[in-house]
């Protein structure tokens, strides 16, 4: 099979940090005391890292923009994406660093400090992005919630991206703050730029304030363009979409979990890829649910070639 061509990239902004993640912890151990854990993975992390990463192994167009820090992992991160690292700005501060910790029920508890992510500025993401848009290109912005001074520019940001031509979509995540009038007041002045909202079942509730999922996700479509969507990532249950006059679900693959982390990242991969190369939406669903199941269940992590994903079209 020959990859089809395309003309668009997706340009992934936001986090990228060093995540340090150990398993197994079944109960927090006493003050003063050491606790001895299975096992350990020092790996690139972040929401805009993880899906990088993704988009790497699917071979899809991409650019990952972002900032650094000045310390021992700075070129360590930086050789993991040699195409993007180059056009980084360099903070004299440390790397942003997470430390997880996963527990018998797959849940995890993470620790990070702040670091290089909260100095990325529009002018660094801008300048990284090029002026005019190609037909089909997608701007992904990742944690929200961290790059706080990228967050306090995001009605002119996203403006300005979409001047450029842009479809822009955002993978928020959850407040660490927790949801909030005033959060919700400011989210309603860079929505009417969003094309398109990536969040998991909370995160979407808790935006709109709603207790009903489809209630919520319409509530937030009302704020953005018109052609606009609304994806929500179910878990086991797969994902689900809304537009103006539509809604697909794409039920989830029955895997067996290892690891979670990223998984809606590793989403936003596959769902925003099949936008690239100009699929329709059901098709994104399948992929970002193909690619998230694929990532979840593996150790080390593995995804699956674009020869599948594009298997997958043939069959549909």
């Amino acid at each position: 099979m020959k990859k089809p061509e395309t003309r668009a990239t997706l340009y992934v902004v936001g986090n990228i940090n060093v995540d340090l993640i150990m398993s197994t912890l079944r109960e927090w151990p006493k003050k003063g005391t050491e606790a001895m854990l299975e096992s350990s993975s020092l790996r690139p992390g972040g929401s805009a890292g993880n899906c990088a990463l993704a988009l790497a192994a699917l071979e899809s167009p991409y650019r990952l923009v972002a900032n650094q820090g000045h310390d021992q992992f700075t070129f360590w991160l930086a050789s993991l994406f040699p195409e993007s690292a180059p056009h980084w700005p360099t903070y004299e501060c440390e790397t942003s660093l997470t430390f997880g910790v996963t527990h018998p029920d797959h849940e995890r508890t993470f620790f990070s400090n702040q670091g290089h992510i909260v100095r990325l500025s529009m002018q660094d993401v801008l300048a990284q992005i090029p002026e005019t848009a190609q037909p089909g290109d997608w701007v992904l912005l990742c944690g929200t919630w961290l790059c706080t001074a990228l967050y306090a520019e995001y009605p002119q940001l996203l403006a300005t991206l979409k001047d450029r031509g842009y479809f822009v979509a955002v993978d928020s995540g959850w407040p660490p703050q927790d949801w909030s009038n005033a959060l919700r007041e400011q989210t309603a002045t860079w929505l009417p730029f969003c094309d398109a909202l990536l969040l998991n079942e909370v995160e979407t509730l808790g935006l709109a304030d709603s207790s009903q999922l489809d209630e919520a996700a319409r509530r937030l479509l009302a704020k953005m363009p018109n052609n606009a969507f609304c994806v929500v990532k179910c878990g086991p249950d797969g994902a689900r979409l809304w537009a103006a006059n539509l809604a697909l679900h794409q039920p989830g693959q029955p895997v067996e979990v290892v690891d979670t982390i990223g998984a809606g990242d590793s989403f936003n991969a596959g769902f925003l890829s099949a936008l690239i190369y100009g699929l329709p939406l059901a098709t994104a669903l399948q992929w970002g649910v193909r690619v998230a199941g694929c990532a979840i269940s593996s150790s080390p992590r593995r995804y699956p070639d674009w020869q599948s994903l594009f298997g997958l079209v043939e069959k549909t």
